[in-house]
């Protein structure tokens, strides 16, 4: 396999064996990030063909300085926040009364007690708005003020939305804890 300064070069010049290259050596990771942004498989596809097109046809616009990954990281992060924003028309504000406003500062995720299929399935049923604030901000690194700018939302509704996907993600994990104790008392 050709390394990474070649694909970017064929790709460049359009070749059609470099753009395969490219796509065979990023898209399972890359199915993997779209897949934290959507709600099925499908809409994770979606989000990772129409980031594959952005960066393909923008690949000329890659200095050549930085992260070539994180590069197209961003595009692929951009494109699944497009396609949050055409599904959910800005819904941020749902009533979720059934999530309490707990303190969950000093709650720590103990990853042994959960397999990482479990933990991405939690973050998955997250309701759409937490999701993608939950996502960018713990999974991806981005701050709140960042996240704003982003989704077009003010500061404390990103902080807002963050708290509450960790109240919502503590919940259905000490959901999970009690259902795993039960079934090994059983």
């Amino acid at each position: 396999m050709p390394d990474l300064h070649e694909i970017i070069a064929g790709c460049k010049k359009m070749e059609k064996k470099a753009q395969r290259c490219l796509y065979d050596r990023y898209a399972g990771l890359f199915l993997g990030i779209a897949f934290r942004y959507s709600k099925s498989r499908e809409d994770a596809e979606d989000i990772l063909q129409d980031a594959f097109v952005k960066i393909l046809t923008r690949i000329d616009q890659y200095s050549e300085t930085g992260s070539f990954e994180g590069w197209m990281k961003k595009i692929l992060v951009n494109t699944a926040i497009s396609h949050y924003r055409v599904a959910q028309k800005h819904d941020f504000n749902k009533d979720f009364d059934s999530i309490s406003e707990i303190n969950i500062e000093d709650y720590e995720i103990d990853s042994s007690e959960f397999t990482r299929e479990e933990l991405l399935h939690s973050i998955n049923e997250l309701p759409p708005g937490f999701k993608i604030i939950f996502n960018l901000y713990a999974i991806e690194g981005y701050k709140h003020r960042e996240i704003a700018d982003m989704l077009e939302i003010n500061v404390g509704t990103s902080k807002s939305q963050y708290s509450r996907a960790r109240a919502y993600l503590q919940q259905t994990l000490n959901e999970l804890k009690l259902e795993k104790k039960k079934l090994t008392i059983e």
